[in-house]
């Protein structure tokens, strides 16, 4: 049997992350987990070094809502519009939140977040332009991993609630 730890050697995938795999019932994607040799710290640059669509990668951003962590899953190809965010969860203020609030809400650094195995519970939205896919490719925990998912299950797992918070192009 296998460790999480031992997997997220093998994989190069985070060890707090490797170990929410498994204890979601998800150690089956420790071997589908893509280690690049370079940092992967944007969507355009994972989309290609994974060879897929930027819009198949699925950016992690945190925000603060009024001060408050949240967790807005969005396709790689579209920005978030924070005041279709703030509309969205009734919120006063939504702002970026700093680096030093991501790593302390998730655990991990900018670059490398993943939809789900944070250190703290947060709450959060999923885009619905992730459904156009049938496979999207998420963080797994540092900016030179990744892992393949279906839209579908990865925003369930995240506990994610579908919303429409991209920017509307003209």
């Amino acid at each position: 049997m296998t460790t999480a730890a031992t997997d997220a050697e093998g994989s190069g995938a985070h060890p707090r992350f490797a170990a929410a795999l498994d204890e979601l019932g998800l150690g089956d994607l420790h071997s589908r987990i893509r280690r690049f040799p370079d940092a992967t710290r944007t969507a355009a640059e994972a989309a290609a070094a994974i060879g897929c669509e930027l819009s198949q990668i699925c950016k992690s951003l945190i925000f603060a809502a009024d001060d408050v962590p949240v967790l807005v899953l969005m396709d790689g190809a579209s920005r978030v519009d924070v005041e279709r965010v703030r509309a969205e969860l009734g919120a006063g203020a939504v702002t970026r939140a700093k680096a030093e609030v991501v790593r302390e809400t998730t655990g991990y650094a900018i670059g490398g977040v993943p939809p789900f195995g944070h250190r703290t519970r947060t709450r959060v939205l999923a885009d619905r332009s992730l459904l156009g896919h049938d496979l999207v490719w998420a963080a797994a925990g540092t900016p030179h991993t990744v892992f393949p998912m279906a839209p579908e299950a990865l925003i369930a797992r995240a506990g994610g609630t579908l919303v429409d918070v991209r920017e509307r192009t003209s």
